[in-house]
């Protein structure tokens, strides 16, 4: 028992985030409000994401390196969990965006690009389920998985922060500063990285397991 400690930790984190992230006193900026306490869940949603997709992509590399059928699971799987954190963080974001952007879905250029990369992500599960051969399916996945880690970090990140956009960190909006997110914010914000981000790896663990179990007489 003493090996899933983690995943006490976890539970216990998500318990208080979402207790604390809904309870505690944040400061009102500009329109903000209250949806402020979207940080406890959104931007958490993105550390899950891009910690998934590294997973993902590292294994797709030392698939092509080595042709070990197991590391296509761990970047599949990766990638699928990677692509359920990437639309929670997005409709987290929406949501957000209804209240302070006056739009759910808008021309904001982070929104747009996020979107983007997703719908690549989903590109390739489907890739994945269009190929029955399992060796045809790993080699021709992790050459996408490859080209789509690529493309994540410019869409997602560099690209958003070289134009103007009403979302933090743009080229014309400065991102959350010391005045946005207070010593009390904080204590909650950085439990939820942790606390999100454990929650992703185990069900990451349980996917892997899954698809073990689907070919073992693989693996066996």
């Amino acid at each position: 028992m003493a090996r899933h400690w983690w995943k006490a930790l976890a539970i216990l984190l998500l318990i208080y985030v979402i207790i604390a992230g809904f309870t505690i006193r944040i400061p009102i900026i500009g329109t903000n409000g209250q949806s402020s306490r979207g940080l406890f869940f959104h931007v958490p949603m993105w550390i899950c994401m891009y910690t998934m997709f590294t997973i993902s992509v590292v294994n797709s590399l030392l698939y092509l390196s080595k042709y070990d059928l197991k590391r296509d699971v761990y970047a599949s799987s990766a990638a699928g969990v990677g692509v359920f954190f990437g639309v929670l963080g997005f409709a987290t974001g929406s949501l957000w965006a209804t209240y302070t952007w006056g739009g759910t879905l808008t021309d904001d250029p982070k929104q747009i690009c996020t979107a983007i990369a997703i719908l690549i992500y989903m590109a390739y599960l489907v890739l994945r389920i269009s190929i029955h051969d399992i060796d045809k399916r790993a080699r021709i996945s992790a050459v996408f998985n490859i080209f789509a880690f690529a493309l994540l970090i410019p869409l997602t990140y560099i690209i958003p922060r070289m134009v103007d956009s009403l979302h933090p960190g743009s080229a014309s909006t400065p991102g959350f500063a010391s005045k946005d997110t207070d010593g009390g914010m904080k204590l909650v914000l950085y439990p939820a990285f942790i606390g999100w981000t454990l929650l992703s790896v185990w069900i990451y663990s349980l996917l892997v397991r899954y698809k073990k179990l689907e070919l073992k007489n693989i693996f066996k």
